[in-house]
């Protein structure tokens, strides 16, 4: 099989070759160009040991040298150069205790997580591929090289890997793999929140971001999102959802573009559900109060997961204002727009198509309906500029100084009932007719 390399890999492995090393394109960016996708990144391998590496070229930087990783930098681009090497005994499911420079090949890609990853590449020998990499390439099938329970014992974050590549390919993983996932997922517990979270959101952001269920199946969600687990375990008896909880968040992953904030909105817009839920005498399934508590179990899930504080506020904010839905009309709507924040558009018109698209089909277009009305109005008002928030008012604390008024909590409080009145009324935000009513 004939892989076109970039230039500046063939450069890289043309170099270690002339001066007596191996060299081989490895991993990820193999992989991605056999399945005719961009890689993200070029990686190399050979057995040249990192001092050797960085005799060679000009620019290079020792990103992981105690593994054997140095970066070589060509026009401001960086390639990750490694040493073959092979991992001594793993400690704390993640790190090995030793590592262990080898000049041999074979030995480095059997220490690699799964076959489809553990192939090498250069012009010279062709495509390296002792795992049958690319049968399990062709028939869609993630599965580790090796014994799927020692390279899960290596590093459990594996796991979550095999779940991620899956969404990212659309492949499944092999019987073999997932029972072993089965078996160890309660070891994901030591892996890191910011690992796992990086993991969950190159999931989230895939082109199959429902495959997380695979997750749930095998015991990783109990471990690490246990949230979600009792939103697969919980019913929505109610003409309104033909889902449980769980399988309607999941299924709205489906209809929102691969952002984070979205993703993760949806993924956690219902998350207090199981804990809102009621019955009525008629066997009814309700959920009041939802939004507002799932943003304050949002929040406490993705501090969790160490995410950051600005995801986290938009995320949570899109949960707790979801289900609010203003009457058609320009007044009602600019009073909800100031509510819920102006920064929150167009993301809740997007949240909101999502969650109707993963409910049942009871007055589905009619819902539908009413978000391209609310979105209709609330973008006219956009365009005539109309005033929503204080910062828009004809008028400041400054103005309203000049006017008389003495500095303190009055000022705040006058400017907040200026706006109540121009959200009902946009004509009267003009600083003559402010100051007006000021002086009323």
């Amino acid at each position: 099989m004939k892989i076109v390399l970039p230039e500046k890999v063939t450069y890289i492995i043309d170099t270690l070759w002339a001066h007596g090393y191996e060299a081989y394109a490895v991993g990820g960016c193999v992989r991605d160009t056999v399945l005719s996708r961009t890689p993200g990144d070029w990686d190399i391998t050979t057995s040249a040991k990192p001092d050797q590496v960085k005799e060679l070229f000009r620019h290079t930087i020792d990103t992981g040298i105690q593994h054997g990783t140095v970066t070589v930098m060509l026009e401001h681009e960086g390639f990750e150069v490694t040493t073959y090497r092979i991992d001594g005994e793993y400690e704390d499911a993640r790190h090995p205790k030793e590592v262990q420079f080898t000049g041999n090949l074979l030995e480095d890609l059997k220490r690699r997580d799964f076959t489809v990853n553990a192939m090498a590449y250069n012009d010279r020998d062709g495509l390296v591929d002792a795992f049958d990499g690319l049968s399990d390439l062709k028939r869609g099938i993630i599965r580790c090289v090796g014994n799927p329970r020692e390279r899960f014992s290596e590093d459990a974050l594996r796991m979550l890997r095999a779940v991620r590549f899956a969404a990212q390919l659309n492949f499944v993983i092999e019987e073999g793999t997932k029972a072993a996932i089965l078996t160890l997922a309660p070891n994901i517990a030591r892996v890191s929140a910011e690992r796992i979270q990086a993991e969950l959101l190159k999931l989230l952001v895939s082109d199959h971001p429902e495959k997380l269920r695979i997750a749930y199946e095998t015991g990783l969600t109990a471990v690490f999102l246990p949230e979600y687990d009792a939103m697969m375990k919980t019913p929505q008896n109610n003409p309104h959802h033909c889902y449980s909880v769980g399988v309607h968040v999941t299924e709205s992953l489906k209809y929102v573009e691969p952002d984070k904030v979205l993703r993760l909105a949806m993924l956690l817009h219902d998350v207090a559900k199981p804990a809102c839920r009621s019955v009525d005498g008629a066997g009814v399934d309700h959920f009041y109060g939802h939004p507002k508590e799932g943003s304050e179990m949002a929040r406490a899930i993705l501090r969790r997961l160490k995410f950051d504080n600005d995801t986290t506020d938009r995320v949570c904010r899109l949960i707790r204002w979801h289900d609010d839905n203003p009457g058609l009309n320009e007044s009602l709507i600019r009073k909800a727009a100031n509510r819920i924040g102006t920064e929150q558009y167009p993301a809740l018109f997007a949240v909101k198509r999502a969650d109707i698209l993963a409910q049942s089909a009871y007055r589905r277009e009619e819902k539908l309906a009413y978000v391209d009305g609310y979105e209709a109005i609330y973008d006219e008002i956009q365009k005539k500029g109309q005033c929503l928030t204080v910062k828009q008012l004809a008028v400041t604390g400054n103005d309203l100084i000049t006017a008389g008024m003495k500095p303190g909590k009055e000022i705040g409080e006058t400017l907040r009932r200026l706006l109540e009145l121009v959200l009902e009324d946009p004509s009267f935000n003009t600083k003559e007719k402010l100051l007006e009513q000021v002086h009323k």
